[in-house]
């Protein structure tokens, strides 16, 4: 920071206080606090810094309501920082607003950030940056807290995978695997859980789960915890039946074989752009033998933006990135296969490859004379694998010691299937869901 002053502002209390509230996670990663109505003001004059801290006082009426907060005194034990009652902070902004001539804004953008923006002066810069250098190494502390939503949500992937079959509802195995994030002290679910079966299972960001699971299909379980604060993401795709058909397991070995392939790219040191690099090979060439592309190398005219252009082929099936940083975000800052960098201790990302094979994918490629021909090619291949989506995600903490593999859910086709002949049955009803198929719910018909 350049001579100013820094307002790092909480998260909105709530329109309603029956709804719930998440912490702004630059606020929340610079003081710990996770309270609503609050805000950091920091100070620097050279290479003097000084800290307050602003909370919401304590209110017993109040808190009938909406439950204890710490108060000034109690956040100020809680923090270590100077702290001060929360009406003070307009005062306090103002004031350092005519006095300086630099403001740095950062976390939450709500009553502070607008009474600035409506001055003529400080000249005002976005700090958010700055914070995100910070957050995207993680500190040992940080580490282990990411340990634990990671296994927590291991515990809530092997459990799904023991739980389904035939005739269930995305929404059980969705309610299982949530059950289980709390049920092991995780705060909530990180992000939407998807959870997304036969040809749900080739829509990206997929999140309804209102669909029956059928024999012979898939499942895709995009899932992660969040432990005060930190993100978990581990997908597994399995068998709906508990055995891969032969068609799936073509897919599958592919999306592994590409997943090994980034995993061995990734080390200390490395640029996280070669783990795309090798991940992108090896499913291309699979995808080429398979005869889902005309070969690994192959285009097709994609017309992006109303332009003449072309794509690679191998993306119609592989769309999204390779993975992302995960932190007190699930989509966190710091080096990984989307965000470029050298993989340093203190980096936390996952490892996410996927091949979607979408049933009405020939009728979605744009006509044209190199088009049609392609599609003549492949249209057997598109044929026998459609509704085939499989997508394995990991997440790997880059240590002193080299990269660990933190998410050890089953992953192995063998393994997978092994963990599925260990049913157990779960707080089932069927006589509700047998009513809830009956009423012809919308998420009944296959999306």
């Amino acid at each position: 920071m350049r001579d100013g002053f820094m307002v790092v502002e909480g998260a909105p209390e709530p329109e309603h206080d029956y709804e719930d509230f998440v912490q702004d996670p630059n606020f929340l990663y610079l003081t710990g606090l996770n309270e609503q109505a609050a805000a950091l003001v920091l100070v620097k004059h050279g290479a003097v810094v000084t800290q307050t801290l602003f909370v919401a006082p304590r209110n017993p009426a109040r808190e009938v309501w909406s439950g204890f907060v710490l108060g000034v005194e109690g956040a100020a034990e809680r923090t270590g920082l100077a702290t001060r009652d929360h009406s003070d902070v307009e005062h306090v902004v103002d004031s350092l607003a005519a006095a300086l001539p630099l403001v740095y804004l950062a976390g939450g953008r709500g009553e502070i950030f607008m009474r600035l923006r409506n001055r003529e002066s400080p000249r005002m810069a976005n700090a958010d940056d700055l914070i995100a250098r910070l957050r995207g190494r993680k500190s040992e502390a940080e580490l282990d807290l990411i340990r634990k939503a990671i296994a927590i949500t291991v515990d809530a992937q092997r459990l799904a995978m023991r739980s389904i079959s035939p005739g269930m509802n995305e929404f059980e195995i969705e309610g299982l695997i949530e059950y289980t994030f709390r049920r092991n002290g995780a705060d909530r679910p990180a992000f939407a859980s998807i959870v997304g079966s036969g040809p749900n299972s080739t829509t990206l960001h997929y999140n309804r789960n209102d669909r029956f699971m059928n024999a012979g299909e898939l499942v895709v379980m995009d899932v992660g915890a969040s432990y005060r604060g930190y993100a978990g993401d581990v997908t597994r795709t399995v068998p709906v039946s508990g055995v891969f058909s032969p068609e799936q397991r073509a897919i599958y070995q592919l999306v592994r074989d590409a997943q090994a392939a980034g995993e061995r790219a990734a080390r200390p040191g490395s640029n996280s752009m070669a783990l795309n690099l090798a991940v992108d090979s090896v499913i291309k060439h699979g995808l080429a033998a398979l005869g889902l592309i005309e070969s690994a190398n192959a285009v097709y005219d994609c017309g992006i933006n109303q332009r003449a252009t072309t794509c690679p082929q191998y993306r119609l099936y592989y769309m999204h990135g390779l993975g992302h940083g995960i932190g007190l975000e699930v989509h966190d800052p710091g080096t990984s296969g989307i965000q470029p960098g050298i993989l340093s201790p203190g980096d936390a990302f996952s490892i996410e490859p996927g091949v979607y094979v979408r049933a009405n994918l020939l009728d979605i490629i744009p006509p044209s004379p190199r088009n049609d021909a392609m599609k003549a090619r492949i249209a057997s291949a598109v044929w026998h694998y459609a509704n085939i989506g499989v997508r394995i995600e990991d997440d790997y903490l880059v240590t002193d010691s080299g990269v660990e593999w933190a998410s050890g859910a089953p992953r192995e086709i063998a393994e997978i299937e092994a963990v599925m002949r260990e049913r157990v049955s779960g707080p089932r009803d069927p006589a509700k869901i047998d009513w809830y198929r009956a009423t012809e719910h919308p998420g009944l018909s296959p999306r």
